[in-house]
């Protein structure tokens, strides 16, 4: 059972990796703040039914990711247009930060073409520094799949941006 200040406390933690994860699922922020606070709200709802046999991250992981398939799946996500917006970042005067934002969204942009098996595995490598058998955990799949998917996933994110000159790397 969660007391509330844990609840609070928990909520600060992973708020913020969860509508990530969420985001990078359903390419759009406002239904990744829904999916999340159905997350959160559902963990509340369920704390007695709870038990701590594993992780508490990889918990919120799962739950996230599995909400995030199922609005994939939803006639809403099926029927409406979705728009394609990166997370908002903060702006910063120097034009070295900026180049480097630009970059990320290119990088982002990328990510979000890759189809969702590759795309996930990604995202939980490197966005939330992730080991293969937690990802495996997460996604129930053998470790052998979550290593090929890395593997072919880094492979269709170079060719997206093989053809790209990167400004940062000029600057180095």
């Amino acid at each position: 059972m969660f007391p509330i200040q844990n609840l609070k406390e928990i909520m600060n933690l992973y708020t913020e990796p969860l509508l990530r994860l969420a985001y990078y699922y359903v390419k759009d922020t406002q239904i990744a703040e829904d999916i999340v606070q159905e997350v959160f709200i559902k963990m509340y709802n369920s704390q007695t039914n709870y038990e701590e046999r594993g992780e508490l991250k990889a918990y919120l992981y799962k739950m996230t990711s599995n909400k995030s398939k199922d609005y994939l799946k939803s006639w809403s996500y099926r029927n409406v247009q979705l728009q394609n917006k990166i997370l908002p970042s903060a702006s910063k005067t120097e034009v070295d930060e900026l180049v480097r934002k630009d970059e990320q969204t290119i990088i982002g942009e990328a990510i979000l073409e890759l189809p969702i098996k590759y795309r996930e595995v990604l995202i939980y490598y490197y966005f939330n520094d992730m080991k293969i058998s937690e990802i495996a955990g997460i996604l129930s799949t053998a470790e052998s799949t979550i290593k090929t998917r890395l593997v072919r996933g880094k492979g269709l994110l170079k060719n997206k941006l093989k053809d790209i000159e990167w400004e940062v790397l000029f600057n180095e």
